[in-house]
């Protein structure tokens, strides 16, 4: 197949981009490298099978980028995606989920190829619903400091299905928790590259409030493995792709300080506006539909993206 990938240098993006290649697929990645780095796509340098467009699909992509390929899917990955990273990219994040959305439905419109895009957890907000199915219509501070990123995801699966409503596009819409893995970038701000670079130079371990909040760390791999799954599939709606293993974040720096000898010591901060009390997916319609659950263990997760991170220490 013949597909167009945006956000392609990013952490989620690059992964992709490697399995869709070695699939044998032809992907024309689709990066401005505003958070992506090229040096996630080291991998894929003269393969004939990836060629990379540096490009803000804020913006409509050029002309020739319709015209060289008839595109069997059109997949959205493009966003910052870490608190830090979005706040310091407000109208952007909301402008490549909006107007990025919006440009790419229409060129797999024309193209009359499907469309995948990446949506997150976020959309459930603080949620009061706990674990959080796809049904759930979540509770989201419309005005908060979060909005930035968590309306516009929001707003993005809203114009995802007015396309598919009114003009037929073949969707696939999934809602990512929280994954790590290799090729992170250090300094994204997230509690996984936080708390691993932190012990690894023996300074204080960030933690805010008081830790008790939880999330769920879903590896990489097991991502990718439900994304390219779900895209052999004609189901439309949104589907939860997340490890419903939950941890405290307190607990969650134990399971670093375990694996990374260190001196370093817990420092609380103040919680931020907003910030999920508890998340953890509902995956009972992946495994039903894909067959799919998560198969690598934290400890084992961890294990694997510190090998990759002592190279940054």
């Amino acid at each position: 197949m013949k597909i167009l990938l945006t956000g392609a240098a990013g952490f989620i993006g690059s992964h992709l981009s490697q399995r869709l290649v070695n699939e044998g697929h032809f992907v024309l990645g689709v990066d401005n490298l505003a958070t992506g780095r090229m040096k996630n796509l080291d991998d894929l340098k003269g393969n004939p099978n990836f060629e990379f467009l540096e490009a803000d699909v804020s913006q409509p992509l050029p002309a020739a980028t319709s015209a060289k390929k008839k595109w069997d899917w059109v997949m959205h990955l493009a966003s910052p995606a870490s608190p830090p990273k979005y706040f310091a990219l407000p109208v952007q994040t909301m402008t490549v989920n909006g107007e990025g959305t919006r440009h790419l439905l229409e060129l797999a419109r024309e193209h009359g190829a499907k469309f995948f895009y990446s949506s997150t957890s976020e959309v459930y907000g603080d949620p009061l619903v706990h674990p959080q199915p796809e049904g759930y219509w979540g509770n989201v501070n419309s005005i908060g400091v979060r909005s930035i990123y968590d309306e516009a995801k929001r707003y993005a699966e809203a114009m995802i299905y007015a396309f598919h409503r009114s003009f037929g596009v073949d969707v696939r819409v999934i809602r990512i928790f929280n994954t790590y893995g290799p090729k992170m970038d250090p300094k994204d701000g997230r509690v996984v590259t936080n708390l691993m670079f932190q012990a690894l130079k023996n300074e204080p371990m960030t933690i805010y409030g008081d830790g008790l909040q939880t999330r769920s760390f879903q590896y990489i791999d097991d991502l990718i493995e439900g994304m390219t799954r779900l895209m052999k599939t004609d189901y439309v709606w949104p589907v939860n792709l997340g490890n419903p293993d939950e941890f405290t974040i307190l607990g969650f720096a134990e399971a670093v300080r375990k694996l990374i000898p260190t001196e370093s010591t817990l420092k609380f901060h103040p919680l931020p506006q907003d910030d999920p009390k508890q998340r953890k997916p509902d995956i009972a319609l992946a495994k039903k539909l894909l067959g799919w659950e998560p198969t690598v263990k934290l400890e084992e997760g961890l294990k694997r993206t510190l090998e990759y991170f002592r190279r940054y220490e």
